[in-house]
């Protein structure tokens, strides 16, 4: 004999009340958000310190270009090698103050003068570096 649930009118319906265990759950998820801290997204950076000079003294600038046949040119002298480029920087970087370096490559040169200019660059220790002349790719 097989048992039969709300076959009959009379019979009452069996079945489970769900309306105060949904309630239990949006109470309990609420808790859970209240209880959450924030998050907050921050990035620390080291930022430089303001101290009044009474005598500023201007950074010497450097230019380098790349041109597009991949001639790098120091000051609108054409670097003979890579140690000649490497003695360059060297010496840029041994000044008190440095110099500021501003790379501008054209925008036909390869990508590969570029990165030995600042791979270079960081290597022997020079960290004021600027990436000029982006104005030629507005179109």
């Amino acid at each position: 004999m097989a048992m039969q649930v709300g076959s009959g009118d009379d019979d009452m319906m069996v079945e489970m009340n769900t309306t105060p265990l949904i309630d239990v759950m949006l109470v309990l998820l609420i808790m859970l958000i209240i209880t959450i801290p924030i998050q907050t997204h921050a990035v620390k950076l080291d930022m430089p310190v303001n101290t009044p000079n009474e005598n500023p003294v201007k950074p010497v600038i450097v230019q380098i270009d790349v041109t597009p046949q991949d001639q790098i040119l120091w000051n609108g002298e054409p670097v003979a090698s890579a140690e000649d480029l490497e003695a360059r920087l060297t010496t840029a970087a041994a000044q008190t103050p440095q110099p500021e370096l501003h790379i501008r490559p054209n925008k036909d040169a390869t990508y590969a003068p570029v990165a030995k200019v600042l791979a270079n660059s960081q290597r022997l220790g020079l960290t004021k570096l600027g990436i000029v002349g982006s104005e030629q790719f507005v179109q």
